[in-house]
């Protein structure tokens, strides 16, 4: 079935109009990446709050009580208590979710290090030289210390590095609805 050539020209200008709000985003990321990771943290708890009542309203008019009921109704209230909370206080939820998942990754990135430094000691025989893999554990740990002492600072950077790639991606989407565009 062939595509007619509105139907082209309108996926062209979706595709376009798509490009150019990854592009805004991207540039808002860039130039305030502190407010662009509260508004993320605000979209989240939105997210949350819809997710929890639908699903509420599903348990309560869906009809059908399955085994895990009682669990999908803690659920469903526990998305919208948070939810709730992340609105109430978006700068504190920002500044708790920020430290915690860059938190996270730090602690990994440590556990994995130490890991790969141990098992490369341990198996110094097999390696010809042991150096380039222990010294990747050790930059490993090193930038698991350094996301556990500054994870702000981390999530800014973090934010800074999406907003780059949105706006890369977003000029490759724009080239590629001009090329839509120019086909139709």
């Amino acid at each position: 079935m062939a595509v007619s050539g509105t139907v082209k020209k309108r996926l062209a200008w979706s595709t376009g109009l798509r490009a150019l709000l990854m592009l805004l985003f991207g540039i808002y990321c860039v130039i305030w990446p502190a407010s662009a990771l509260s508004a993320l943290v605000v979209a989240g708890g939105v997210v949350l709050l819809i997710a929890g009542v639908l699903g509420l309203w599903g348990l309560t008019f869906g009809g059908v009580r399955s085994p895990t009921y009682w669990w999908d109704v803690i659920r469903s209230g526990l998305a919208i208590i948070v939810g709730l909370l992340i609105l109430i206080s978006p700068l504190m939820s920002t500044l708790l979710t920020a430290t915690f998942l860059v938190t996270l990754i730090g602690i990994e990135a440590i556990v994995f290090g130490a890991v790969e430094i141990y098992f490369v000691w341990r198996e110094r025989a097999v390696y010809g030289t042991i150096w380039p893999a222990a010294l990747q554990g050790l930059l490993s740990v090193l930038f698991g210390l350094a996301l556990i002492f500054w994870p702000l600072f981390f999530s800014l950077v973090g934010i800074t590095t999406l907003g780059i790639l949105m706006i890369l991606f977003a000029i490759g989407l724009g080239m590629f609805a001009w090329r839509l565009y120019r086909a139709a």
